[in-house]
């Protein structure tokens, strides 16, 4: 058997946690701040923050904060980030080949 590479399980490992690919293909749209992602997305606050922080710390977003009164802080994808983007087009283009609107209803229910 063929041992996986580590920097391939690394990657596999982030990409899959969950919500980080939804946060991602937000984040493809622009710099966003945290109270629009919060509402584009079905999770939590204290989740989309934690999972925020995970990938500020691998290198993915970047956190700006603009010392306004109050203070803005936004979210956008680093050029590390940025280079996921043909990757999470491509399992754009995979789902709305190969799963069917019915799949998702039975998900949702």
């Amino acid at each position: 058997m063929e041992k996986l590479c580590p920097r391939f399980e690394k990657a596999m490992g982030l990409l899959s946690t969950r919500w980080v690919g939804l946060i991602l293909f937000d984040l493809l749209k622009g710099t966003k701040r945290f109270s629009e992602m919060e509402a584009d997305l079905p999770i939590s606050g204290r989740l989309l923050s934690d999972r925020l922080k995970l990938l500020e710390k691998e290198g993915i977003v970047e956190r700006n904060i603009y010392s306004e009164f109050p203070v803005r802080i936004e979210y956008s994808l680093s050029d590390k980030g940025r280079s996921l983007e043909p990757v999470i087009k491509e399992i754009q283009c995979w789902a709305e080949d190969n799963i069917s609107e019915e799949e998702v209803k039975e998900q949702s229910v």
